[in-house]
């Protein structure tokens, strides 16, 4: 457990739909307090299960579960490194947008009508606002990563480069998967319901409201660029050596997980090399 104060409370430049959680930074260390359910463990989860595909280590974010202690409250959450360097940026692509053309990136995207076409627009401005190559290949990979496991977040405001001290973009690590796996039970998928049920409300927020669709146009035009090895073995073992959550969250997230990859099942091979 780990107790925090004002001292180290932080503003993020992302922003979520449902609000934004108390988040802090101390020594190099990212704490995230949940928000509206287990939002800590979902991102345990879908880091824990982003070892296991054809990503390099340096390409998405490492979570764990954590106690945090604040004021007089206890909160479950999650921590993770600071990844930025010294004298670099995190830049939301809304922000960019908004920064270089006055206007909504988020507005304009979805004044265009069918997904395919608001794919390419959204490729093409990356590319010419940040001088980034092959964009298209890293969205097809975050579209994936929702779309397998449910992360109903990923809209303008949550999308993200990096901008170097020397004026240059990187692609970011991909991180904040808070809101995956119907962690949301305050509101919209509480415990005790049927996963079969709550798993078509989820909608996206990219291109489409509808995960599969946008995944679907991304790996049209841009390929398959993502590719999982785990098992229910790898989902228990990951789901037992933590140690915060109940039992009952953990039997809810094992049973979203097996349904997505049954959902997805083309997306996994059947090798561990990866």
């Amino acid at each position: 457990m780990i107790r925090l104060d004002d001292t180290y409370m932080k503003n993020s430049p992302m922003q979520s739909s449902k609000g934004n959680q108390f988040k802090w930074e101390r020594n190099g260390i990212w704490y995230k307090a949940d928000y509206t359910g287990y939002e800590g463990l979902a991102e345990y989860m879908v880091s824990g299960l982003l070892s296991y595909s054809n990503l390099k280590n340096m390409e998405f974010i490492q979570y764990q579960t954590e106690e945090i202690g604040y004021k007089k409250a206890l909160y479950r959450g999650c921590k993770s490194l600071n990844f930025l360097p010294d004298g670099w940026q995190l830049i939301t692509l809304e922000r960019l947008f908004k920064n270089l053309y006055g206007q909504s990136l988020y507005q304009s995207l979805y004044r265009i009508e069918g997904v395919e076409e608001r794919a390419r627009f959204l490729v093409e401005q990356v590319e010419l606002m940040t001088g980034l190559k092959e964009f298209g290949p890293y969205l097809s990979r975050l579209l994936t990563i929702d779309a397998l496991f449910l992360n109903e977040d990923r809209h303008m405001h949550n999308i993200a480069v990096l901008y170097d001290d020397a004026g240059r973009y990187h692609y970011c690590p991909v991180f904040d998967n808070g809101s995956a796996l119907l962690s949301d039970t305050t509101a919209d998928y509480p415990m005790g319901e049927d996963i079969i049920s709550l798993i078509p409300q989820v909608k996206a927020k990219t291109l489409s409201s509808d995960f599969m669709e946008q995944l679907d146009v991304a790996e049209d035009l841009y390929g398959q660029n993502l590719y999982f090895t785990y098992d229910e073995g790898i989902i228990n073992e990951l789901l037992a050596k933590e140690e915060y959550y109940p039992d009952d969250i953990k039997v809810r997230i094992k049973e979203v997980l097996l349904q997505q990859r049954r959902t997805y099942s083309y997306l996994f091979r059947k090798t561990e090399t990866v």
